[in-house]
């Protein structure tokens, strides 16, 4: 193998090992501008957008035991990787997308299973990673807060008589 190619299927080994998630797309008619754009939005959530050669993609992913890709890599490929919070990164992909209808999804791998433009799709219309987290919290807490409140009926309950029992007192006399 060339040295050049080598040096190609490293830098995409690299690229891929950066997350255990990839998202490719078809870059046909996007601009240096869009290019800074869609950098400049990944930026945050850690993750880099990078034109490949599709065959440098596919070798490296066979080393790294990543499904086939084969069906997704026609035409022009820039991949999507690296953060860690695919779901956030989908939201931003998918946005850049319907803003500029000149990318295209064609699909990607995640925890190296295979998705297809729909299911990246779906991904970006889960809540973010924090939401996520309190919507769990929220979950682990909600039955302890129960039990407070059950507990809690009690004592409450006899406290409340006993008002009462003052006030039409208060009202005899």
């Amino acid at each position: 193998m060339r040295t050049e190619k080598k040096y190609l299927i490293e830098e995409v080994s690299k690229h891929l090992q950066k997350s255990d998630y990839v998202f490719l797309a078809n870059f046909d008619k996007i601009t240096v501008a869009d290019v800074a754009t869609l950098r400049s939005r990944l930026k945050p959530e850690k993750a880099e957008f990078h034109v490949v050669k599709n065959s440098s993609l596919r070798v490296a992913a066979k080393e790294l035991s990543l499904p086939d890709l084969d069906s997704m890599l026609t035409g022009p490929t820039a991949i999507i990787v690296g953060g860690r919070n695919p779901a956030g990164v989908a939201k931003i992909i998918r946005t850049f997308f319907k803003e500029t209808t000149k990318l295209e999804a064609k699909g990607g791998v995640l925890s190296k299973k295979p998705m297809q433009a729909s299911e990246l799709e779906t991904l970006a219309s889960l809540p973010s990673l924090d939401v996520l987290r309190a919507q769990f919290l929220a979950l682990l807490i909600t039955p302890a807060t129960s039990a407070v409140r059950v507990f809690n009926a009690v004592p409450q309950a006899l406290v409340n008589v006993l008002q009462a029992k003052v006030r039409a007192a208060e009202g005899k006399n």
